[in-house]
């Protein structure tokens, strides 16, 4: 009998492949979600304890010093009631599965359980802040670091190859957290740039205005991450570059008298695309893991920031939404990743032996 998955798999090479890594995606994602609601049980305390903490010191404060602990003070029953209400009384996988059942049955995401805000709502304006702030850093890195890198190519062996390698190993090694701080002592004491990532009004308000102020406002965490990025980027597309200037095939066409620009630009150049191709995804997670600091010394409404208040919080749905988000879409880069390096190098043939 002929198996059907082998017949696809031989017919669509490429569709199978992605067809598997989406599958894989899958399993990946299922997992993580499952351990994320086993280390959020296993950590002291719980949302509810929170909340009614909160609630104790708020009538603490109305009441005055003269009101006793005792007439404030919740039994335990109402502890286990809201714990009940919540489905936090359940064990921690069957709280998953609840989740996954709401998640794909409903399209629910649940609720923020310190706010009672939808988690949807609270994640989608701060999701589209990280995507944009991590994509134009991933856009600047890419583009100058194949300029330079190309460039310093060239100069393999110069006092001013020496001098880059120096600087991009240099920023490379410096902690990404002391350069923020840096970054945000010089906006503060200058005042040439604001000490907040993101202006203190809406697009909606005048969008024209937002643009220029946002760019404003995000040039030094901007810069920050640029410089994080770079060093480690450009040393590679160098690197690569030089290992190929040395293959055969260079000797070949610099004989056949192709001019020295097309060597590097046409040939060469197309090489150095594979390994950053696939170093691209691992690089776009690096830039989503370090923007929990930045969002955090520059008050940028991102979703690492959100992540910090939600684990701090305990708030078990927000930070197993945050984390399926930026793992699906990391997930989802390698797979494009691996996408692209089969459209740009016509060796790489997915499917088939």
């Amino acid at each position: 009998m002929t198996n059907p998955w082998k017949v696809y798999k031989a017919r669509f090479p490429l569709l199978s492949y992605i067809t598997s890594r989406f599958m894989t995606m899958t399993v990946i994602l299922f997992l993580l979600g499952w351990a994320l609601f086993g280390l959020m049980a296993l950590a002291p305390g719980d949302v509810v304890t929170q909340l009614m903490q909160q609630q104790l010191l708020t009538q603490a404060g109305g009441e005055g010093p003269g009101a006793s602990y005792s007439d404030r003070a919740l039994d335990e029953d109402q502890f286990e009631k809201m714990r009940e209400e919540m489905g936090l009384n359940k064990t921690f996988t069957a709280q998953y599965f609840d989740w996954l059942e709401r998640v794909f049955l409903h399209g629910d995401l649940g609720i923020s359980y310190p706010s009672r805000a939808p988690v949807g709502f609270l994640i989608k304006s701060s999701l589209i802040n990280s995507l944009v702030l991590n994509l134009l850093s991933l856009v600047f890195i890419t583009v100058i670091s194949f300029i330079l890198g190309v460039y310093f190519s060239s100069k393999a062996g110069t006092r001013i190859d020496t001098a880059a390698t120096f600087f991009a190993l240099f920023f490379h090694a410096f902690p990404g957290m002391l350069l923020l701080l840096l970054f945000q002592l010089f906006a503060s004491s200058t005042g040439l740039f604001p000490v907040k990532a993101y202006p203190d009004f809406t697009f909606t308000e005048a969008p024209a205005r937002f643009v220029f102020s946002y760019l404003h406002h995000i040039f030094l965490p901007l810069l920050a991450s640029f410089i994080g990025g770079i060093g480690s980027t450009m040393r590679m597309i160098r690197s690569t570059m030089l290992d190929q200037m040395g293959l055969p095939y260079i000797t070949a066409l610099r004989a056949r008298g192709i001019s020295e620009r097309r060597v590097y630009l046409n040939h060469a150049f197309r090489n150095t695309l594979n390994p950053y191709i696939t170093g691209s995804a691992n690089l776009l997670a690096s830039l989503f893991s370090g923007s929990l600091i930045l969002e955090i010394i520059f008050a940028y409404p991102g979703i690492g920031h959100l992540m910090y208040d939600a684990v701090v919080r305990q708030d078990v749905n927000l930070v197993l939404a945050n984390t399926m988000f930026i793992s699906f879409l990391v997930l989802l880069g390698m797979v494009v990743s691996d996408i692209l390096l089969a459209a740009v190098d016509p060796r790489i043939r997915y499917g088939k032996n």
